[in-house]
C-alpha cells in the first residue's frame, strides 16, 4: 500500500498494489478499521483524517473489492475482502487517509523538529539510538519517517557521560524497515549519540 500526494509518508491518496497494478481505493469500500490496518503497515501512527478526495482526482484505476479489516491486521491484504466486484465508483469518492505522524522516533535539542540529537522510544523507554555507521542515506531513514525531508547533515560525537542506548540492526534498516522496527531490546551503553539535520 502507499498514500500518494499527501504532505508526508503518512498522508495522501490510499492506492494499493496488487498483481504488478497500482489500484485507488473507492470510499465506499473502506472505514476506520480497514484504515488503522493501512497506518500501522506504512509504520504511522493511528488515523486521524479519513476522506474522499482530499489529495486530488483519481486516474488509476480503480480496487473492485470491499475490504473487511478487523482491525487488528499487520497488513492491508491480510484483511477479508468481499467477493463481489464492483466497476464503478464516482470521480472524487477515491480514499483520502491521514495517519499521525510515528511517535517512537523524535530528534530532540535542535532548532527544530527536524534536528537534532535522534531518540527511539522502545519498551515505554526514550533512548539515543546506536548504529554501526550512520551516513546520509541512513540518516534519510529518519528523516522519511518524520517527514523532514531529505537528511542534509549527520554527525556522531562523543558525551562525557554514558547513558543507555538502543541498538538498531542495519540488516533491517537496509530492507526498507521503518527505524523503529529496527531496534533490537538489547541493552547497550554508549557515550556516543548522533545529531541529524
Amino acid at each position: 500500500v502507499r498514500l500518494l500526494d499527501g504532505t508526508s509518508l503518512c498522508s495522501g491518496r490510499l492506492e494499493v498494489k496488487s498483481n504488478q497494478r497500482w489500484s485507488s481505493v473507492c470510499e465506499a469500500d473502506f472505514d476506520q478499521q480497514d484504515a488503522e490496518v493501512v497506518c500501522r503497515e506504512l509504520g504511522c501512527g493511528a488515523p486521524s483524517v479519513l476522506q474522499g478526495a482530499l489529495y486530488g482526482e483519481v486516474e488509476a484505476p480503480m480496487w473492485t473489492k470491499e475490504f473487511q479489516c478487523g482491525g487488528h491486521e499487520s497488513a492491508l491484504l491480510d484483511c477479508r475482502s468481499s467477493g463481489s466486484a464492483r466497476n464503478t465508483c464516482s470521480p472524487g469518492k477515491a480514499v483520502g487517509l491521514t495517519c499521525s505522524e510515528p511517535d517512537d522516533v523524535r530528534l530532540v535539542g535542535g532548532a527544530s523538529r527536524c534536528a537534532g540529537t535522534l531518540e527511539l522510544k522502545h519498551q515505554g523507554d526514550w533512548r539515543p539510538g546506536r548504529y554501526p555507521v550512520w551516513t546520509l542515506k541512513t540518516a534519510a531513514v529518519v528523516c522519511r519517517e518524520l517527514s523532514c525531508g531529505s537528511a542534509v547533515s549527520v554527525e556522531e560525537r562523543k558525551e562525557s557521560s554514558v547513558r543507555p542506548a538502543w541498538w538498531i540492526r542495519s540488516d533491517c534498516v537496509h530492507s526498507g524497515s521503518a527505524m523503529r522496527e529496527c531496534v533490537t531490546s538489547r541493552s547497550y551503553s554508549s557515550s556516543s549519540i548522533l545529531d541529524l539535520t
